[in-house]
């Protein structure tokens, strides 16, 4: 017989890490008496606003059993598990309506998801999210209905129906803008409105952005060892693996200053997520996290959306029309050729682009 949620109540939660995640596990007791196996949080839950509440798991299996679990872990770097894990939370949010950030993956059965379920997830990524950022979700999915499907808890025929849902095409898009100095000062002004964490936090990524290039993969990676508070060089470390050095001054190294003192930290990740009042948490940022934030500053700025990498491209671009020469500019964007950064270069009849001192 079915326990009836509102007799389960919490005794206590701790964190599995391994691989580079982190679970929360919780035990309950059903009237006084542990439960057998694990249960999930669900004390008499609101499932109106729960666009499929079949898909709410009752019961979670051991970690040998559970199909995103081993998919997670069967991943082949600690960066592709975070990157993956935040794609299944982002489905967690789509299924059962709440914020992405509160999202645990281990709410959903996933060897539950139907054909139905696969196309309401594809719509509303695609409304929701750019194709790069949707493409890999729904690669996310596909890994864990596979994963159901080799530990037979999901049928062959299913199994085919839930995974034949096509791509989201990419749309050829325009090159991109920069960033003018008016924006960046509304920018600025909208993160030292806010009052929470994040003010320091945010004004600090688009200083890092606006100032030194930064592409949104290194950003995420930063940890505060990277900084040298003596010298005020920053260490980049990117995604191939080479690294440089650039120095942070002016408005965007006091805001750097001001998020380093915040976090009470001298080590760890350098940009982390900040929870419902104001916690930071211990975990890095994720590049979507920092395109949704930029999408919320440029709306409270009231001014067009853009990219990280328009940030990036508005040093760029600024770098060569103040005269410094294509290998040195290539050098502080972590360009490996010089053809790459030319095509930086400000087109024909293109206003002029200029970089000011970050006003923060």
């Amino acid at each position: 017989m079915a326990i009836p949620s509102r007799h389960l109540t919490l005794l206590y939660r701790r964190s599995f890490s391994g691989c580079g995640l982190t679970m929360q596990i919780r035990e309950h007791r059903y009237n006084g008496k542990q439960t057998n196996g694990w249960r999930l949080i669900m004390s008499d839950p609101d499932t109106t606003s729960v666009p499929f509440p079949e898909l709410i798991a009752t019961h979670v299996p051991a970690f040998d059993q559970h199909p995103a679990v081993i998919y997670l872990f069967g991943l082949g770097s600690e960066r592709s598990r975070r990157v993956m894990a935040q794609s299944l939370r982002t489905i967690v949010s789509i299924l059962g309506g709440v914020d992405a950030t509160d999202a645990d993956f281990m709410l959903i059965n996933w060897s539950a998801i139907r054909r139905p379920h696969s196309v309401y997830i594809r719509s509303q990524l695609a409304a929701q999210y750019r194709p790069a950022t949707a493409n890999r979700t729904l690669s996310a999915l596909r890994g864990v209905l596979k994963t159901a499907w080799n530990l037979g808890q999901i049928d062959d025929t299913a199994y085919r129906a839930a995974i034949d849902v096509a791509r989201i095409p990419t749309a050829k898009s325009a090159n991109g803008r920069a960033v003018t100095p008016a924006e960046i000062m509304a920018l600025v002004q909208a993160c030292k409105a806010d009052e929470s964490p994040a003010r320091a936090r945010d004004a600090a990524i688009i200083g890092l952005f606006y100032t030194c290039g930064l592409r949104r993969s290194e950003l995420v990676a930063l940890v505060i060892e990277d900084f040298d508070p003596f010298t005020n060089q920053l260490r980049i470390q990117s995604a191939k693996g080479e690294a440089r050095s650039l120095v942070v001054e002016g408005g965007a190294l006091q805001a750097l200053l001001d998020c380093i003192e915040q976090t009470q930290r001298t080590a760890g990740p350098l940009f982390v997520p900040i929870l419902k009042g104001g916690h930071l948490t211990d975990r890095p940022m994720n590049v979507q996290s920092i395109y949704d934030m930029l999408q919320k500053r440029a709306r409270q700025a009231g001014i067009k959306p853009f990219s990280p990498h328009d940030l990036r491209r508005t040093f760029i671009e600024g770098m060569l029309q103040q005269g410094v020469d294509l290998t040195t500019t290539a050098s502080l964007a972590g360009h490996a050729s010089t053809d790459t950064t030319q095509n930086y270069a400000r087109p024909s009849g293109r206003r002029r682009t200029m970089l000011a001192d970050y006003p923060y």
